[in-house]
């Protein structure tokens, strides 16, 4: 009979060989016996590749050269050089012909020059192709000298539980492999303005891994790392990837347009719960119930109303709101798609094209010449910006001189936090927040490092 040790001695030993000597023939077993995937790891690091991005933002001063004292001596801040700075991320070949790398657009989306570093050394300049900031992907293009590219698999036949490796450039320190497994798929709500699907993973990650590539023990590529759940800023085991199928779509409409144009349906939606099951009688466990159709719409015009419950696209299951959101997110406007949907516990099926998606909403900028913060232009908060992840608001991107925020002391670079103590972090929260058009306001403002409050008059 086995001693409870020998026992436990060998299912540790069954667990961590026979997935790696059963699974794929990237792995193998080296001189001394045991697992590696070695192999597997020299035939595709050479298409993951470093990526240093150098940007440029407004000159900032020091808080001791803000002093009024010292204005007569300086310069006005838009004539002082733009301050440079670096940063660094990780991308993946897919496309060795053409020289196509795939990326996350955070890691370019403010970049001035782009430098891709193969793991030989080789250093190109990059042309970025086209950009989404919805799913965070980009697309780069380097010379075709000698390329290795990574095959591309098919995220939809990930499972919980499957070996992954992370590939990429934490901390610039260098091309890094970190190993672990696939820990939940479908993950939402990390970018709620965006689209998500991503897998989840206990791989290391860390800053500078973005846009690097996730592979199966087979060489293929199944996602692009993009972010992680960081309470102190390192890897704690919650890791993201954007699917590579996704990420395959966006790179597709990017290399053809140079834009994504995202298709329509129509409807506002929400996640079918048990309690709405129930209160509409059905049996479905997933989908996305319709809550409002808007006229005019290709949902209006194929008939669809409040309360059906979409349950596949094109024969897909839909898993929920945000799956629906994805899948038709994803599509051009003009295609055209197979809606099932559920009423009155029958299943109906309706061919409809899509729309074109409203890009006007939400506002993007923000410039009024009839309200206290006339000749203010604002934006939203974004990588790059002075403030970006230490506060959050709108960002002052100019101010005309002689205007009454000039005259208060507003300056480009500022951050807006708040307006009349109602905290501001969108475009739209500084509309309401001017809707009676108040004729004084305080405006509490981050200004390098630092919180001040400004009056102004209308």
């Amino acid at each position: 009979m086995m001693k409870p040790r020998s026992t436990f001695a060998a299912l540790i030993v069954a667990l961590l060989v026979v997935p790696f000597t059963t699974l794929a023939q990237g792995v193998a077993t080296d001189a001394r016996g045991l697992p590696t995937i070695a192999p597997l790891i020299e035939e595709i690091d050479d298409a993951v590749v470093n990526i240093s991005v150098i940007s440029e933002r407004p000159a900032q001063l020091t808080p001791l050269f803000r002093d009024p004292f010292f204005q007569p001596f300086l310069p006005p801040l838009e004539e002082l050089p733009r301050q440079r700075q670096m940063s660094a991320g990780s991308g993946v070949i897919v496309d060795a012909d053409e020289g196509y790398v795939l990326t996350n657009n955070h890691v370019v989306e403010n970049a001035d020059e782009i430098r891709v570093t193969l793991r030989d050394r080789r250093s190109f300049g990059a042309e970025l192709i086209g950009r989404d900031p919805a799913t965070d992907i980009a697309v780069l293009q380097i010379e075709p000298d000698d390329l290795t590219e990574i095959e591309l698999g098919d995220s939809e036949d990930l499972k919980v539980g499957d070996f992954v490796v992370a590939i990429g450039n934490p901390f610039g320190l260098g091309q890094t492999v970190t190993g672990g497994m696939v820990s939940a798929l479908g993950r939402s709500g990390i970018n709620p303005q965006g689209y998500e699907d991503f897998i989840q993973t206990d791989a290391s990650i860390n800053p500078g891994n973005s846009g690097g590539a996730l592979v199966t023990l087979d060489g293929r590529l199944v996602g692009i790392n993009t972010a992680i759940i960081s309470p102190g800023g390192g890897n704690v085991g919650v890791g993201f990837a954007v699917p590579v199928n996704m990420a395959r779509t966006v790179m597709d409409q990017l290399i053809r347009y140079g834009e994504i144009q995202r298709g329509r349906l129509g409807v506002t939606i929400q996640d079918l719960t048990p309690d709405l099951a129930d209160a509409l009688d059905l049996d479905a466990t997933g989908g996305a119930v319709v809550a409002s159709v808007e006229p005019g719409t290709p949902a209006e015009q194929a008939g669809l109303a409040a309360g059906d419950v979409i349950v596949a696209v094109d024969g897909v299951s839909v898993e929920g709101s945000a799956d629906l959101r994805q899948k038709i997110g994803l599509r051009r406007p003009g295609e055209e798609v197979a809606i099932s949907f559920l009423r009155d516990g029958a299943r109906r099926v309706v061919d409809l094209r899509l729309a074109e998606a409203d890009v006007t909403s939400p506002r993007t900028e923000r410039r009024s010449d009839g309200d206290a913060l006339a000749g203010v232009r604002l934006a939203p908060l974004d990588r790059g910006m002075p403030g970006y992840g230490e506060v959050e608001g709108v960002a002052v991107v100019d101010v005309v001189p002689g205007s009454p925020a000039a005259r208060a002391g507003l300056e480009p670079g500022d951050v807006l936090i708040a307006i009349n103590r109602t905290p501001v972090t969108s475009i739209r929260d500084v509309d309401r927040a001017l809707e009676q058009r108040p004729r004084a306001i305080a405006l509490r403002v981050w200004r390098s490092g630092q919180q001040l409050l400004l009056v102004l008059r209308s």
